[in-house]
């Protein structure tokens, strides 16, 4: 599996990019997963629920299987997992697109926008292979994309990752 990943600081646009991206890259007929990084406690279970019990009472995965989908919820207390334990859990795609993991060793694109305030990542991660935005951030080592054109920058990361001709 391809590994690449959209990271910049809050509200920058990663997760619209992400869902644009997604949906960009599977019209092309490439299958994508994504991982995404969060700050707090990830639950989709709820007190009394019979999935919810069975964790309570010690189970180390519970699946909520349906006619359309299923979830499988791991219980690994202890330590966050690193990335690359995440990902050997997911079926094989062509391509797994990563929000977040921002200082893992992947290679990303940088979504930077100038009004939220915070600098550019890039120029200390040589992982952030092009920035996309919406302004001008000035001459930089990489390529800047048009954050609002999502082929290019799907087209950019297929290249990237071998899945586009060069």
């Amino acid at each position: 599996m391809k590994v690449y990943g959209v990271i910049g600081w809050k509200n920058a646009g990663k997760t619209s990019l992400m869902e644009r991206l997604v949906a960009e890259i599977t019209g092309r007929g490439f299958t994508v997963s994504t991982v995404k990084h969060v700050h707090h406690d990830v639950d989709l279970d709820h007190p009394g629920k019979d999935s919810f019990r069975h964790r309570q009472a010690g189970a180390t995965e519970v699946v909520l299987a349906s006619a359309h989908r299923f979830a499988l919820m791991r219980e690994h207390r202890g330590p966050e997992p690193e990335l690359p334990q995440v990902l050997a859990r997911l079926a094989p795609v062509d391509l797994v697109l990563v929000e977040g993991y921002k200082r893992d060793a992947h290679p990303k694109v940088e979504v930077w926008r100038a009004e939220t305030g915070h600098p550019l990542i890039q120029p200390a991660d040589s992982l952030v292979r092009a920035v996309a935005t919406d302004t001008n951030p000035g001459p930089l080592p990489v390529p800047v994309l048009d954050l609002n054109d999502t082929a290019a920058v799907a087209d950019f990361i297929l290249r990237e990752v071998g899945l586009a001709p060069v």
